[in-house]
């Protein structure tokens, strides 16, 4: 072997290894990352369903047990997105039509509860005629609302996103005024130097000081949301989830009603992740500008 020949072998090994060492060096955050987050979440759930398998395993159990689920919603789970006509439905479609609920109540809340927090925070005036009301207003459950919202409606629809509105707006009110009381003077009186017009301080000053607190509201928002919509389903019945669960009840079905208790769990979970990604998207840019 020539000497040219052992220096491009050893060339090329010192180029493989670099190559090696650099991806190892980008996939050691993803590894610890899944050790400190993912890995123990994997452990404990592990742990739950032995658990669970253990105690229903017995027959004559009251509960199925995991295994049993599984067998029994098989086909919910391999074919979410049937369609047999009506509310025969698959699971994928009755998560997808309690979503879309959501989607519009949720909204309109937001939109709402920013505009209102933001009145009640500027204004001395407002906050004291309008927060008597709003708080003895959130105290009402979300289902106390529904006969009142089917009576104005007549429609089971539009009254279910009304619950869903009825049910949100109080977070995202209450904690938008204390994020706009809460803008440090020196903010305003940067605002008063630079004579920034209303427009300009809401957009510059205002919505960037109080957003980690308009963030938070609308993450309590969220979950009150999907809460809220899965009890207004059980009462109006059609396709969604909480209808799902209330007719599986109905027909003594335990396991479907196990699975859809799955399937809002981590749609619940997926919702309150996505608005907290949102709000470190946000947070960060306001910060570094």
């Amino acid at each position: 072997m020539t000497a040219r020949t052992q220096y491009s072998f050893r060339s090329g090994g010192v180029e493989v290894s670099g190559v090696l060492q650099k991806v190892t060096r980008q996939l050691k955050p993803l590894g610890d990352g899944f050790l400190k987050n993912v890995l123990p979440a994997l452990i404990i759930g592990g742990l739950f369903i032995l658990i669970w398998e253990w105690m229903t395993a017995a027959p004559g159990a009251a509960l199925p047990s995991p295994s049993k689920v599984v067998s029994d919603t098989w086909e919910l789970i391999v074919n979410p997105f049937y369609n047999h006509g009506g509310t025969d439905v698959g699971m994928g479609w009755q998560i997808l039509a309690s979503l879309e609920r959501v989607a519009y109540g949720y909204s309109l809340a937001v939109v709402a509860g920013i505009s209102l927090g933001v009145l009640v925070g500027q204004s001395t005036w407002a906050m004291r005629g309008l927060d008597p009301i709003f708080q003895i207003l959130r105290t009402v459950p979300p289902l106390a609302w529904l006969p009142i919202s089917l009576a104005a409606f007549q429609d089971s629809n539009p009254s279910a996103i009304f619950v869903i509105f009825i049910t949100a707006i109080w977070p995202i009110i209450i904690n938008t005024s204390v994020g706009i009381r809460n803008i440090p003077e020196d903010y305003r009186n940067v605002s008063r130097v630079l004579s920034l017009n209303g427009y300009e301080y809401f957009v510059k000053i205002m919505l960037p000081a109080a957003a980690p607190y308009i963030f938070t509201g609308l993450r309590i928002g969220i979950g009150l949301s999907w809460l809220a919509i899965v009890a207004a389903e059980m009462l109006i019945g059609g396709v969604g989830i909480g209808f799902f669960i209330w007719d599986a009840w109905n027909a003594s079905m335990i396991s479907d009603i196990v699975l859809a208790l799955v399937y809002v769990g981590v749609v619940g979970f997926l919702l309150d992740r996505m608005i907290g990604f949102i709000s470190v998207l946000v947070t960060r840019g306001t910060s570094a500008q």
